[in-house]
């Protein structure tokens, strides 16, 4: 009976049934079950996720951030362990300029809530971590950012299909198995994983990730310290007041932020053991290779330095071990440690990354960072982006991309390129009349943050339209992509284009200079291409550079040659609004490269220019012509009798005078007031100011 009924099913009916669903069913088994899909997966709920968070809402788009923790801002829970962050919160500038307060502002992420600025949430020049943490949490909180709090990424894998928007899909593994689809993916998890060197001894060295920050477990004692770094050094300001003596170890010599101005050198708030060195109390500063080291432990439990080729010569118990003392009795280590603190900085955690994604390191980088390109893309994956502190590669050493103040902007810029690739929306630009070119560069040389802590590594962008009338204004695009810019912006560059940077002197960062030197600053207008400090620099080019003119450039250029090049001189008060020293040179090079005048006239001079030149200043285009024509005045008339243009109907009927008046003559009128002068001859800057 059982049989009779399934029979049919089989049949040839059933059997035809069967063959046709058998593609169906079999061809693709994987797809039967699809994890949920967001347009955009953020990783880690840090300063660098939650900002790309709050564009992507404001934005409208699908996302979804993965945090590990329980609330945002995980890495400041126990970092640094002395809790004193070094980012400057500067609540007062004198300013009321909201651009111009963010300069100063290290902490802050850009949001349109006046609330949510850093200066509210301490009143510490260099804050306490708790803060930032309280601030995190706000700032995702009243934002209604949307975060996945406790939820670990295990394993990141690629799935290929080609109706995802990059060929492929992001497949996000959970710890507790959860899975998710991502069109694109945002990676913000900072730099976390401990360095370690491997050396012989290596594990008797404590971490700075775990040792203690209680002063009073170190009196006493005397003390190795592994690394050179912010960290090293905050830690030794932490025990510096107990212990004998702190020895700090390095391969290479200590950078001063003030001298190499890297925001990641050593700053000024932790160097108090150079002090104590210098000064010859006991404390000191050594150079070695760690590799070329070992450490040893006596039988009284101290550890003592040696050479690592003396304990690759035999198997000698620790006690025998040769030291370099038995050769040289005042080698400089020579005493014995009770603690050895490794403190070597962090890496990328790369774990979690399937080889599928190649999100790999090299070069100089190592496993410090994964290796990105000019868009904060990475170049083993397209739609793999990197964010915040894991992405610093691109300005290592150079700018502040890898801390807030520099990498909220460069989230910006990630985010502007993601809408114009994905959703078709062009790099947010406005469009001004020439006349407005200086004012408008001027403006933003003198407010802007991006531009000011992104210094060679963001960049304003002018393209001028035809007959260089009015310009396109972009702000805060990634230099190193400027030949690309016509396809990742949806703007065009046909008729020329300024770059507006900012740039320190080419001779004045680095750990050997010398930067406090006399007459080190420059004030002179014809010596601003020599100045020191940071200063806007202008390059104008007549064609938008190649790849090949990018990547080729001179050494030590941020862009490509120009076609003319303009330093504006460095200001002691960073206040580049002197008319004589900073405008004038200005705009007379900004007319040198267009070959027009970008001044503004009175309606006279406008006429005059009418009447007696093929190509008027660009202000009498737009206003006298398109606007409101030419005021009538006596001089106004006296002028055209005198120049032929009119008859002198005054001598034949003055006495019509008498009884009427000319238009306009109720009373004398003077041309309105306005930034040019009148066309005469010049006698000094000032007058043609």
């Amino acid at each position: 009976m059982g049989l009779s009924g399934v029979a049919p099913v089989w049949g040839p009916p059933g059997l035809l049934l069967t063959i046709a669903l058998y593609p169906a069913l079999t061809l693709h088994p994987a797809k039967a079950w699809a994890p949920p899909h967001r347009d955009y997966c953020v990783l880690g709920a840090g300063p660098a996720g939650l900002q790309m968070a709050y564009f992507l809402q404001q934005a409208g788009r699908d996302y979804a951030v993965f945090e590990r923790a329980p609330g945002p801002g995980s890495f400041f829970t126990r970092y640094p362990r002395h809790r004193k962050l070094i980012s400057i919160n500067k609540r007062y500038t004198g300013r009321t300029n909201a651009e111009f307060n963010l300069r100063h502002d290290w902490n802050s992420l850009l949001s349109h809530d006046p609330r949510l600025l850093f200066r509210h949430y301490s009143q510490a020049y260099f804050p306490d971590a708790s803060d930032m943490v309280r601030y995190l949490g706000d700032f995702a909180g009243r934002l209604g950012l949307q975060v996945l709090y406790n939820t670990t990424i295990a394993h990141v894998t690629l799935d290929k299909d080609r109706r995802a928007w990059n060929g492929h899909y992001f497949i996000l593994t959970a710890q507790n198995g959860s899975q998710y689809q991502c069109s694109v993916l945002l990676v913000a998890t900072g730099l976390s994983v401990p360095n370690l060197v491997d050396f012989p001894g290596s594990e008797y060295a404590e971490g700075y990730e775990s040792v203690s920050v209680d002063p009073k477990d170190f009196v006493g004692q005397n003390v190795l310290i592994l690394g050179r770094g912010n960290s090293a050094f905050e830690t030794s300001e932490n025990i510096l007041g107990v212990t004998n003596f702190i020895h700090m170890l390095s391969r290479s010599r200590v950078r001063l932020s003030w001298a190499t101005h890297y925001v990641g050198d050593l700053r000024a708030i932790n160097n108090g053991l150079l002090d104590t060195y210098q000064l010859k109390s006991l404390d000191g500063l050594l150079e070695s290779d760690l590799t070329d080291l070992g450490l040893v432990k006596d039988r009284e439990g101290r550890f003592r330095i040696t050479l690592k080729f003396y304990l690759e010569e035999s198997n000698q118990t620790a006690d025998a071990v040769t030291l370099p003392q038995d050769d040289s009795d005042n080698f400089a280590m020579r005493v014995a440690y009770d603690r050895v603190i490794r403190c070597l900085g962090w890496n990328f955690d790369f774990s979690i990354f399937n080889k599928s994604l190649r999100l790999s390191s090299g070069g100089e980088f190592k496993k410090k960072y994964p290796l990105v390109r000019a868009s904060y893309e990475s170049k083993g994956s397209r739609g793999l982006f990197v964010l915040g502190t894991a992405s610093h590669s691109v300005d290592y050493r150079k700018s502040a991309g890898g801390f807030i103040h520099g990498f909220r902007y460069t989230v910006r810029a990630v985010h502007r390129l993601l809408e114009r690739r994905h959703h078709g929306r062009a790099w947010p630009a406005t469009e001004h009349p020439a006349t407005q070119l200086t004012s408008c560069i001027l403006r933003r040389v003198n407010e802007a943050s991006g531009l000011y802590q992104m210094f060679s590594v963001l960049a304003d962008v002018v393209l001028l339209k035809e007959n260089a009338t009015a310009f396109e204004y972009l702000e805060e695009f990634p230099m190193q992509m400027l030949a690309q810019l016509e396809t990742v912006t949806g703007r065009k560059a046909r008729h020329g284009l300024f770059v507006i940077n900012m740039e320190y002197g080419k001779n004045f960062s680095g750990p050997d200079k010398d930067v406090f030197y006399y007459d080190r600053s420059v004030g002179h207008t014809e010596d601003a291409w020599q100045s020191n400090f940071l200063h806007p620099v202008i390059y104008y080019y007549r064609h938008l550079p190649t790849e090949q003119e990018v990547r080729f450039r001179p050494a030590d250029w941020p862009l490509p040659r120009p076609t003319a090049i303009h330093h504006i001189v460095e200001d002691f008060l960073t206040d580049w609004t002197a008319p004589v020293n900073h405008i004038l040179p200005l705009r007379r090079f900004l007319e040198n490269c267009l070959d027009t005048d970008l001044r503004s006239f009175y309606a006279e001079s406008c006429f005059l220019f009418a009447l007696t030149r093929q190509k008027l200043p660009p202000f009498c285009q737009q206003g006298y012509l398109r606007m409101q024509g030419l005021l009538g005045t006596r001089s106004l008339l006296q002028h055209r009798v005198e120049s032929g243009l009119l008859q002198d109907h005054a001598a034949a009927g003055r006495h019509r005078e008498d009884s009427r008046q000319w238009p306009g003559d109720h009373e004398p009128v003077d041309p309105p007031p306005a930034p040019g002068p009148l066309v005469q001859p010049l006698n000094s800057n000032k007058e043609e100011l």
